[in-house]
Parts: structure tokens; sequence; C-alpha cells
């Protein structure tokens, strides 16, 4: 299914809100690329973006890059939550960043079930590394 829609009102000429769902052949496009503040598609660019791949200040999707990223897959910003997550604060199963929790967690601070961590490391096995060094 093709669906597109992008909404007449703008800021800073960009759409307030852009939905682009399924290939589109005029323009080259083998996914619907949404790009608005609020954008929902395939590909989603904005403030808020939810597509299969996000990217914007608040990002949800498959693959999500952002400020604030939320994944089923992998998520890479400030505060990450996914699958496998990288960012200052990460949450997920393979998580790493500063503050690092998860299943595998690799941080300054790590909690997991395998924690590693250089300042604080807390999990049912955890590596502090600061006594490794």
């Amino acid at each position: 299914m093709i669906a597109r829609y992008t909404s007449q009102a703008s800021l800073f000429g960009i759409p307030l809100i852009a939905i682009a769902s399924g290939p589109d052949t005029t323009r080259g496009e083998r996914f619907g690329h949404a790009r608005g503040i609020i954008a929902l598609g395939d590909v989603a660019t904005g403030v808020l973006a939810c597509g299969a791949v996000a990217r914007g200040v608040v990002a949800v999707g498959g693959v999500s890059l952002s400020i604030l990223s939320s994944s089923g897959g992998l998520a890479v910003g400030a505060v990450a939550c996914g699958g496998l997550a990288f960012g200052g604060l990460a949450v997920g199963g393979l998580a790493v960043g500063v503050m690092a929790v998860g299943g595998l967690a690799v941080g300054a601070m790590a909690v997991g079930g395998l924690a590693i961590g250089i300042v604080r490391a807390v999990g049912g096995f955890s590596i502090l590394l600061k006594h490794l060094l």
C-alpha cells in the first residue's frame, strides 16, 4: 500500500505533518521517506519521527537515531532504549553507554546480567575495569 500525505501547515518551511509509506516510483524511492516536524513513514526524519528507520529529536523505530531513541532493533541517542542501545543512558539487550542497563551492559556505570563497568559494575556477573587498569 502506498500512502502519502503532507500537511499544508508548515513551520520554517517544513511541513507540520508528513506521512510516506511504500515505494514511489515517480520519485525513484524504494521506501517512503517522510520529512516533517511530525514524520511517519518507512524512513522518517523530523522532530518527532516514527518509522522503520527514524531520525529526529525523538525517534521511534526499528533503527532509531536521535536525542531520545526507542527501538526494537538498534537505538542510538543521548537516551537510547532498544535491542542494541548505544547512548549516554543506554537500556537494552546489549547496552553501551555512560550509564548502561541491560543483559550485557558496558559503560562507566553498568548494571546487567553481565556488567562491565569502569566506575561501578553490578549484576549477575560483574567486571570492574578500574581494578584491572
